[in-house]
């Protein structure tokens, strides 16, 4: 028994000192005061800008879009100045294909070749 104990004694000062940690911290008095982080709320009590959003909404759905916007003289006067986007050319097939190596294809399959 005194071989084992000299033996693991290391182990059972750790396990001893976390045992005390553990009691003291489950012994120390909690703060009642702070408030907690689980919040109820009535689910049907709505507020001034829920209200609004709602009656907006509701409007909104009795919306109709017609056609007849697209043949007024003021949106046939309208002009596209956008820019156009110019294709670039494409790069190499394998960007990381040494620059010595040039494409070949065999059966639909891309492969790599030193330049001789």
């Amino acid at each position: 028994m005194l071989h084992l104990l000299s033996t693991y004694k290391i182990y059972l000062f750790i396990a001893g000192g976390i045992i005390v940690a553990i009691i003291v911290w489950l012994s120390l008095p909690t703060e009642s005061s702070s408030p907690s982080l689980l919040v109820a709320e009535d689910a049907l009590s709505e507020s001034a800008v829920e209200r609004g959003l709602v009656d907006t909404l509701l409007q909104l759905r009795s919306v109709s879009l017609s056609g007849t916007i697209f043949a007024d003289p003021a949106f046939m006067n309208l002009r596209d100045f956008g820019s156009q986007i110019v294709p670039e050319p494409v790069g190499r097939t394998n960007p990381f294909a040494p620059l010595s190596a040039r494409s070949t294809t065999t059966r639909g399959n891309t492969l790599f070749a030193p330049r001789p």
